[in-house]
């Protein structure tokens, strides 16, 4: 079985198709992509059977997945230009399960004392939430406001409660129509660290790209349709060695370019070999770049404001 050892369904295709050889499409998947401008492309993979489960590990189901080119210095009006393309393709989603005045809640996942992992909780403090003042001061808010709410339920390892059972326990009492959990994710590609955000419409397990897979939250587990947004912020080590490899072997290519050896070694994945070498076990280290700060800053902005303009 493959070790994806990453969230993002645009991922999983790609180490599929390397891994079994694949030049084409993969059966029971779609995929189609599109580019907004220089700078921002959006690709969806439509998962629709359950080969294309079986093939890369993901439920069937939307991945919407909008790739950001140097968000590390991006000017206001780029982050604005994001939180759009960000809104326009949520919108695409909510609206093909529930109406215009759907109630929705919003959940921000993670630990807002690890910076890699407050994505989640920093963005639902930007969230614009409206239940409270159509229920209490139904007179102060324009008709057709759809009905917000929003929470941060922490982690297990504060809490003692696994999220879904907080979150159970919230959709139960509060009755919302469609849930959006926003949470960070891992990836096997520095590139995409904090550049990335993916949109699917299957719920989310916390945890499952850095081997800490909790209980999944899905309409499943909650009752109402679930939509995720993700976005990476960590990578494992030995994809970051990985990586390393491919641009080592690029430049002793430019000097070797017959070489079968380091030509096949290329071509292959080498995340088990490299796990392998390093011998890390169960001490491997996952790792985020040292600007985390910022990027987690842009990301908020981009994911609250492209929230709440779909909202």
């Amino acid at each position: 079985m493959i070790n994806f050892r990453t969230d993002l369904a645009t991922e999983r295709t790609e180490i599929y198709k390397k891994t079994e050889g694949i030049e084409g499409t993969i059966n029971g998947i779609e995929t189609q992509k599109k580019d907004i401008n220089d700078k921002i492309s959006v690709e969806i993979v439509k998962i629709i059977n359950e080969e294309g489960e079986r093939a890369i590990g993901k439920p069937k189901g939307i991945y919407t997945t909008i790739d950001i080119k140097g968000l590390k210095i991006a000017q206001e009006d780029e982050i604005n230009q994001s939180a759009q393309v960000l809104s326009e393709e949520l919108k695409n989603i909510i609206e093909s399960h529930i109406d215009k005045q759907g109630e929705i809640l919003i959940v921000g996942l993670g630990n807002e004392t690890v910076t890699p992992d407050a994505l989640g909780p920093k963005t639902i403090n930007e969230i614009e939430v409206t239940r409270h003042f159509i229920n209490y001061m139904p007179q102060y808010v324009k008709e057709g406001t759809r009905m917000v709410s929003a929470i941060s339920p922490g982690v297990l390892g504060t809490t003692g409660i696994e999220t879904v059972e907080i979150l159970q326990g919230v959709v139960q009492n509060t009755k919302p129509k469609l849930v959006i959990v926003i949470d960070a994710l891992a990836s096997r590609s520095i590139e995409r660290i904090s550049s990335t955000i993916q949109i699917s419409d299957t719920g989310i397990v916390p945890g499952a790209g850095v081997g800490n897979t909790r209980k999944e939250i899905s309409e499943k587990t909650l009752g109402v349709p679930v939509v995720a947004i993700g976005i990476p912020t960590v990578v494992e080590l030995a994809t970051l060695i990985s990586e390393g490899i491919d641009i080592f072997i690029e430049r002793l290519q430019e000097k070797a370019e017959s070489n079968d050896y380091l030509n096949k070694l290329q071509q292959n994945d080498k995340y088990e070999e490299v796990k392998e070498a390093l011998n890390i076990g169960d001490y491997n280290m996952i790792v985020t770049p040292k600007e985390i700060d910022g990027l987690i800053e842009n990301m908020k902005e981009i994911v609250s404001q492209g929230i709440n303009l779909a909202m």
